[in-house]
């Protein structure tokens, strides 16, 4: 892990920081606001932090509401480096979507969903950290946000499933899709290549041989928000098997959303969330234990790596 979150721990680093940041976004009042704002960074921060060290700690019980809270700290953090006025209103304190209220009899968490809010938390993360806006989507099944994690891929594998397949490594400007995927995304390879190009460096080159489609960039990935993604292990990149599951949304939006939904069964739904940790009746339950392991290790490192790149590296 980097040492950001090390250095970020007294006031005058943190009041630098801010100001480093807040130049490179032509805020007006550089130095006001970064005394105004380093109080809150630290907390954030610390709290943030906090709650993960707690969580890795506790029951299984209780991991979901800590891990939740951990990383909506960490993003309060991460959007003061960009939003010297945040909250700038009350709305922005919810938490941006929401989740049934009344469970089916036969309820799954698999097929459970949650619902994306005009205003709160997500959306206003959506558009200033990941430049998505608006989200795309108005509701999505919980099934649907494990398919986009590339650590979850060998649980499907045991299923029968694919979900995303390997297309190139972090190191390399090289990416590499089996020509089946074509069949899955209904398109011809044109279409596909024009439905990727939004997503890339400039195309340097690209082929078709032996069943497979290179493409060579100028410049190798920098950036991992959907459709492509990268292990948090290997740095190998993933893209989505199924056109259904092209969405152009971050790992950090993913966590997010299994968070909220599994921290609000967790606090109030008592009755299935202890006979799932009981009784563990359906497959809901490893896949729910591989993602808050999973969730636990990515995502403070991923927005580590977000307050890292805002370092001016001069100073």
């Amino acid at each position: 892990m980097r040492w950001i979150f090390s250095f970020l721990t007294s006031q005058q680093t943190a009041q630098v920081y801010l100001q480093s940041c807040y130049k490179k976004i032509n805020e007006q009042d550089v130095e006001a606001k970064s005394y105004q704002n380093y109080n809150a960074l630290l907390y954030y921060l610390d709290h943030g932090r906090k709650f993960y060290e707690i969580g890795h700690k506790v029951e299984l019980f209780a991991k979901p509401v800590l891990y939740f809270y951990g990383l909506t700290h960490l993003l309060k953090a991460c959007l003061l480096t960009k939003r010297p006025n945040y909250p700038e209103s009350t709305v922005l304190l919810s938490h941006g979507v929401t989740s049934r209220k009344r469970k089916k009899r036969n309820y799954t968490f698999m097929s459970d969903e949650v619902k994306v809010q005009i205003n709160g938390l997500f959306p206003y993360l959506s558009k200033h950290l990941y430049s998505i806006n608006p989200v795309p989507f108005d509701k999505i099944q919980m099934v649907d946000l494990f398919s986009l994690i590339p650590e979850m891929q060998t649980f499907f594998s045991f299923q029968g499933t694919e979900k995303m397949v390997v297309v190139g490594s972090k190191d390399s400007p090289i990416l590499q899709f089996p020509t089946t995927i074509l069949d899955y995304y209904h398109i011809t390879k044109d279409a596909f290549l024009n439905r990727i190009k939004p997503y890339l460096s400039v195309i340097k080159h690209m082929e078709e041989r032996q069943s497979v489609i290179t493409v060579q960039l100028e410049e190798r990935l920098e950036s991992f928000n959907g459709p492509f993604y990268k292990h948090m292990d290997d740095d190998k990149i993933y893209f989505p098997l199924n056109r259904e599951h092209f969405l152009p949304i971050s790992d950090v939006m993913i966590h997010y959303l299994l968070l909220y939904n599994l921290s609000m069964l967790c606090r109030y739904e008592a009755e299935w969330w202890g006979d799932l940790l009981s009784s563990k009746p359906e497959m809901d339950y490893p896949f729910i234990l591989q993602f808050l392991d999973i969730t636990a290790k990515k995502i403070p490192k991923i927005l580590e790596d977000e307050l890292y790149k805002n370092m001016d590296k001069g100073n």
